[in-house]
């Protein structure tokens, strides 16, 4: 999450106005910004002040830069209400939202293709801190595997390609661990298996693959990956495990693209996260990860805690949320069940397909993926290079109310420059053919009158 300071300063009063007709007689007209003040406020007028404030915040049904779900149907909203104040961790208080907890765990063990062992995992804070709990349970692995052989443990490192989220950059620097990053190449947005196998050596804790790339949707070939591993141990002995990050496509493939071997179905794939609030049609706050067994999670890593009533064992980098949302993924697993997941993800890929090829056809812009894998696709605009350039073309939607991302990919292909457009459930063709609508007088107004000016960009960005 963002950090913030404490304003010395602003160009603003340090007050919140409150309007005469929402406050009661003999009540303050104002309030403080950054301090509390010596006094409350009802609650009617407190909701106000929030909601009107709250105004100003973009509409997140027309925010493509997300992969975060915005839409949940009203059964399930309630459902989360209800379930706000249960504590997660308290097993001993809430027995039956752990058992959903657990429900959940084992539903996605069954779809990820764990067979009938004794698969285990948790549900999490989302795939960020789930890729954090993957990762330490390959360090430990590995270190363990090397204090058994009498080896140094000071030097672990972990392959990946250039296209991982911020949460393995994270990961590495946070626990001392070298990341080794296999750069992109004109044609390959995603980790080659070659790539993979010549990074890795006996300090290798794991290889992260990624199953839907932030940059463009792209899938890792995984099973590639394993078999090159495969190759790797047959000629030199090193065993290195695979991490799958499935954030957007742990729950996409398994129902769009089920011959697709990427999971525990592939012997060197050891652990795996989703995020439940991307693909897995929740809101924000829940992910999962799984590990196929018990003895991919190191012991050493649970904690068993007796303080809040019963004991429970724990692996998270937080204690106290709330269930409520793994509630909500468990309403969601059986209101939609397998046919209703791939009717509901199909339609996405259908969507991001269709405005894909649209976007394509405008002229001035080529695809750099198409929303063949997750709902995600990712465009440039043609050579030769225009007068204006994606960040323009970003800015100038998002006066129309789009917030549709323009960024560079990673190395060595930074000097692309691209736009994405996340399809999610709730982004339906109507809406689709709204943007393209937009997109289209976007690129006529820039063809004519040129980029916005600086501050104009700056303007649609705050608004």
């Amino acid at each position: 999450m963002a950090l913030h300071t404490s304003p010395s300063s602003e160009k603003y009063d340090d007050e919140v106005f409150i309007r005469p007709q929402l406050a009661e007689p003999g009540e303050a007209q104002s309030l403080p910004r950054f301090r509390l003040s010596d006094r409350g406020l009802p609650p009617q007028t407190a909701y106000q002040v929030v909601h009107d404030e709250l105004l100003l915040d973009a509409n997140s049904r027309l925010n493509l830069a997300t992969f975060v779900g915005t839409w949940m149907e009203p059964q399930a909203r309630v459902i989360i209400d209800e379930c706000l104040d249960k504590n997660i961790v308290d097993r001993d208080e809430s027995p039956q939202t752990a058992e959903l907890e657990r429900r959940c765990v084992g539903i996605l063990a069954d779809l990820w293709n764990a067979g009938a062992g004794d698969a285990t995992g948790c549900s999490t804070t989302g795939s960020s801190e789930a890729c954090m709990l993957g990762g330490l349970a390959l360090k430990w692995r590995w270190r363990e595997r090397r204090r058994a052989a009498g080896k140094s443990t000071d030097r672990p490192n972990l392959v990946m390609g250039a296209n991982v989220q911020v949460c393995w950059d994270k990961f590495c620097r946070y626990w001392d661990v070298e990341p080794r990053q296999a750069p992109l190449e004109p044609g390959r947005t995603c980790l080659g298996a070659s790539e993979a196998g010549a990074l890795c050596d006996e300090n290798t804790i794991g290889v992260v693959a990624i199953l839907g790339s932030t940059f463009d949707g792209a899938y890792d070939p995984i099973s590639e990956i394993a078999a090159a591993l495969d190759e790797l141990q047959g000629r030199t002995g090193l065993d290195v495990p695979i991490h799958v990050d499935a954030a957007s496509g742990g729950f996409v493939a398994p129902f769009l693209d089920p011959e697709l071997e990427w999971d525990f179905r592939l012997r060197r794939v050891q652990s795996i996260n989703a995020s439940g609030h991307k693909y897995g049609l929740v809101y924000p706050n829940v992910g999962w990860v799984v590990w196929r067994d018990k003895d991919a999670l190191p012991n050493d890593l649970v904690f068993e805690v007796n303080y809040l009533g019963g004991t429970t064992p724990t692996f998270a980098l937080n204690f106290s949320r709330s269930g409520a949302f793994v509630v909500a993924q468990y309403f969601t697993m059986i209101r939609l069940g397998r046919d209703g997941f791939r009717r509901v993800q199909q339609d996405s890929r259908d969507t991001a397909r269709w405005l894909a090829q649209e976007i394509a056809d405008m002229g001035p812009f080529e695809l750099v993926s198409d929303g063949s894998t997750i709902p995600v696709f990712a465009f440039r605009v043609a050579d030769p290079v225009s007068d204006y350039s994606v960040f323009d073309v970003s800015g100038a939607l998002r006066l129309s109310g789009w917030q549709v991302p323009a960024y560079n990919l990673p190395p060595n292909l930074q000097d692309t420059s691209v736009l994405r457009v996340v399809v999610r459930n709730g982004f339906g063709k109507d809406l689709a053919q709204l943007l393209a609508r937009d997109l289209r007088r976007t690129t006529e107004s820039l063809e004519k009158v040129g980029p916005l000016p600086p501050h104009r960009h700056r303007l649609a960005f705050h608004h």
